[in-house]
């Protein structure tokens, strides 16, 4: 009976808004919304009407559609914010990732959840977001909005694969790295709530999917900073693996079947430092070691 208390956590059903800066038609962020409502989560989708790639942190109000949304998913003329007739949980909105997030927080999550979500995730973003990217991707802008409001936030993205429609046949990469990221959400929260330190986000970007790294089992992952430590002006990172200098992300996902996890601040995307990342990799149970 005591094993499977324990077990519980790892199949905590978790109220999630969704969203990327791809678009709300694009199959990644469909693929996700798949996988974790076949895990038992109930997951709102709160995304673009079109493609906002590269858009940062901008937020706007949103406005009426003047062309039809991304692979002609709503017509023109179009409310700024609107949904799937037939799967309401699905959600446009007609502006930026970050206004896109804030909308599922302050708007959907009421009505869905009946109070604020338990968990943010963005992406699976279609291209990794490594070093300096962080500050231009909306995958990420989106994330740290969620982490602004109060709500631990997940910004995943991958390597492989092209904008894909929802209603084309979905690529084997999107079903990947919504496996991938599934299991690793629920990794995350398995040992209860606080998920994250205050103020913290995780970006995690996944290896190519390719031959010898197509299985959720195949890859490893490691904790990570963002950008190169400098000298004399870079604190220590936490201690593993033999040393108290992580490596970087674009290190890591480059060098074969494994995924970074490195620890942001929400306050400028940077790295947070040695006691949160530490606090990170405990709650993670520990990661692995890049060979």
């Amino acid at each position: 009976m005591k094993l499977l208390f324990f077990s519980l956590p790892l199949a905590y059903a978790l109220n999630i808004v969704s969203s990327n800066d791809d678009g709300w038609a694009e199959s990644n962020v469909r693929a996700l919304h798949s996988a974790l409502t076949g895990a038992g989560h109930t997951v709102v989708l709160s995304a673009p009407a079109e493609n906002k790639s590269g858009s940062g942190s901008k937020d706007e109000d949103p406005t009426a559609l003047t062309d039809p949304c991304q692979y002609n998913s709503c017509p023109a003329g179009s409310p700024a914010t609107g949904y799937n007739e037939s799967s309401p949980e699905l959600n446009y909105v007609n502006s930026y990732p970050v206004t896109s997030m804030n909308y599922g927080i302050d708007t959907l999550a009421p009505k869905f959840f009946n109070g604020a979500p338990d968990l943010a995730v963005s992406g699976p973003n279609v291209g990794a977001n490594l070093g300096i990217s962080v500050f231009f991707s909306g995958t990420v802008g989106a994330a740290t909005a969620a982490v602004k409001a109060g709500v631990p936030a997940l910004a995943f993205s991958g390597r492989s694969g092209s904008p894909t429609a929802w209603n084309e046949t979905t690529p084997e990469s999107s079903t990947f790295y919504a496996d991938l990221a599934t299991n690793f959400t629920s990794r995350v929260v398995a040992n209860g709530a606080p998920y994250l330190p205050d103020g913290t986000w995780l970006n995690v970007n996944f290896p190519k999917f390719e031959d010898g790294c197509n299985s959720v089992g195949d890859v490893k992952f490691v904790l990570t900073r963002i950008f190169t430590a400098v000298p004399l002006v870079s604190g220590d990172d936490v201690e593993t693996c033999g040393s108290d200098r992580l490596p970087t992300e674009t290190k890591v996902v480059l060098s074969g079947c494994y995924a970074s996890v490195s620890v942001g601040q929400s306050s400028d995307k940077r790295d947070a430092n040695a006691k949160v990342q530490g606090e990170v990799l405990e709650r993670l149970g520990g990661l692995e070691c890049l060979e």
